[in-house]
């Protein structure tokens, strides 16, 4: 009776072995910020849209897989796909050297600066007019770092630190904070409907947003790969297009191949 028992557990859970990976080596793990737009947001119903969604959707089609995509805010992702608990982070991550140290990402889809924004009647114009200002930044991204790098010779009296680009615009629309710095597009998509706020000051970075994966994930290649077909037949353009409303650059990362980036 135990010897049948024991027997029994074990072929259940040969089963179970055999059949969960099957399923698993289908889908592809993605985290997602959920109230990035246009890159990512979660609508009404619940499911994520948006350019970057649109993008992962597609590669891992041609890949001959489907997404799963999880609502991780963003500092967690950088944890999650170390962990291995996702396999791909979505939401517009900018490739950096610091990064690329933990992180594997696929070549560049998107070109991106930073902004100073305000409130549109601030007398802050520029980057000279934050000294003894309040300036506020989504923890973890290059915004942050930025600022706490200029923080000492611009002056700022405060940098403060949030969870949600919604948040911290929430914030500057009501006065807790002088004025932000963030990425470009997600602040001009913002101020469509906070028209009370607006971008003084372009910072030039060069910036560029990438798949961020495991470090050397096994799909990285096939990503990167799936990424290239993108621009050469012209579905990554008609992405851009669609989110954006305009063109991307000739010579943008959307269009042109670009080498994967190293560490």
């Amino acid at each position: 009776m135990n010897f049948t028992r024991r027997n029994l557990l074990l072929l259940a859970a040969a089963i179970g072995i055999a059949g969960g990976p099957a399923s698993a080596e289908g889908t592809l793990n993605v985290g997602a910020y959920p109230t990035n737009p246009p890159f990512e947001y979660k609508n009404e119903s619940g499911t994520f849209e948006g350019f970057e969604v649109d993008i992962i959707n597609e590669a891992a089609k041609r890949i001959g897989m489907t997404t799963d995509i999880a609502d991780l805010g963003f500092q967690a992702l950088f944890a999650a796909t170390t962990s291995k608990r996702i396999d791909v982070a979505i939401s517009s991550i900018t490739i950096t050297p610091e990064r690329l140290k933990s992180q594997s990402f696929t070549q560049p889809y998107y070109d991106s600066d930073m902004g100073i924004a305000a409130k549109a009647d601030s007398p802050i114009k520029a980057e000279a007019d934050l000294k003894g200002k309040i300036v506020g930044v989504l923890s973890g991204s290059t915004g942050e770092a930025w600022v706490k790098a200029h923080q000492e010779a611009d002056g700022f009296s405060d940098v403060k630190g949030y969870d949600t680009q919604q948040n911290l615009l929430l914030d500057l629309s009501s006065g807790r904070v002088d004025a932000a710095v963030s990425d470009i597009p997600g602040l001009e998509y913002s101020f469509t409907r906070m028209k009370d706020l607006a971008v003084k000051e372009r910072i030039k970075t060069g910036e560029q947003y990438g798949l961020m994966m495991t470090k050397d994930h096994p799909l990285l290649g096939k990503l990167n790969d799936a990424l290239t077909a993108m621009k050469k037949d012209g579905t990554l353009a008609a992405i851009h297009k669609k989110w954006f409303g305009s063109d991307a650059p000739a010579d943008s990362s959307t269009v042109k191949e670009m080498p994967m980036p190293k560490a």
